[in-house]
């Protein structure tokens, strides 16, 4: 693989449409960052100043890690989503306050961010163990936010595991709208790839609070990003906060269309019960 440099952004994924369209894979630069257009998919290529010597910020078996990581993806998705560490930052602007997008690499890449998509909030859903794999200095991320006056959230989920992020949705959602109703600036939400736990938080966030039933908002979100939320863990995680009564049936026997929409009084319990995680 080519040495990318570290001075500036870094991951791209390349993902089938239904009528096997592919995003076709973008010339290689060692300093650069994608935004997923959100009229006809093109990725935008977004450049900086290039060092001379660049050196690799990947993990030293970049390959490999990059080949385990997509294998899983595969594996737990329906369709062939991968991840490209290698090119770079991308992201998808979903709504006018909020990006749904892959990991910030580099303090550069925040820099980014604040300067071209005047972000105000980055809502990290990664575990220490993610960062860890992919060799990203978390810290200097966080430093640099800090000096550009971000604010910068944490609230762990685990990747491929549904029950994980059916348990976290809302308290991750709590922090989304907090953070989208302070309107000082975009919210930016991010896994590792930005194709699973980000985009589903996304997608809770527009059927629980701006009044879409749950297929409308996956489409919409996966029409400007093409990925695999798990749509069940948001139905699960829309049960838990609907639960009141101990008679009600199991979610394991509920049929797959089983909350596609919510009456209104269910809706305005899920924003009692997700409001009341603020300080949580």
């Amino acid at each position: 693989m080519a040495r990318v440099s570290n001075s500036c952004f870094g991951s791209v994924f390349i993902a089938p449409f239904e009528n096997d369209v592919f995003l076709k894979k973008i010339k290689k630069s060692p300093c650069n960052c994608f935004k997923v257009s959100n009229d006809s998919f093109k990725l935008n290529k977004v450049s900086c100043g290039i060092e001379k010597n660049p050196t690799s910020s990947r993990p030293s078996n970049s390959k490999n890690t990059i080949e385990e990581y997509n294998t899983a993806m595969k594996r737990m998705m329906r369709n062939p989503y991968e991840y490209h560490h290698d090119l770079g930052m991308n992201y998808t602007l979903i709504t006018d306050d909020l990006i749904v997008g892959s990991q910030p690499q580099k303090p550069e890449d925040i820099d980014h961010l604040k300067e071209e998509e005047n972000v105000a909030y980055i809502l990290n859903l990664q575990q220490d163990k993610d960062v860890e794999y992919w060799g990203i200095d978390l810290q200097s991320i966080i430093k640099r936010c800090k000096e550009l006056g971000i604010r910068h959230m944490r609230r762990p989920a685990k990747d491929f595991d549904p029950d994980s992020l059916r348990n976290g949705l809302p308290k991750v959602v709590s922090s989304l709208e907090w953070a989208i109703s302070e309107g000082k600036g975009k919210v930016y939400v991010h896994c590792t790839a930005g194709l699973g736990r980000a985009p589903a938080v996304a997608i809770a966030y527009m059927y629980w609070y701006l009044g879409m039933n749950l297929n409308a908002a996956y489409d919409a979100l996966t029409s400007k990003r093409p990925c695999g939320p798990n749509k069940r863990a948001i139905r699960g995680a829309t049960y838990d906060l609907t639960k009141n009564d101990p008679w009600k049936e199991s979610f394991e026997n509920l049929p797959e269309y089983a909350f596609e929409d919510i009456a209104d009084w269910e809706r305005n319990l899920i924003r009692d019960r997700v409001y009341s995680l603020r300080g949580t």
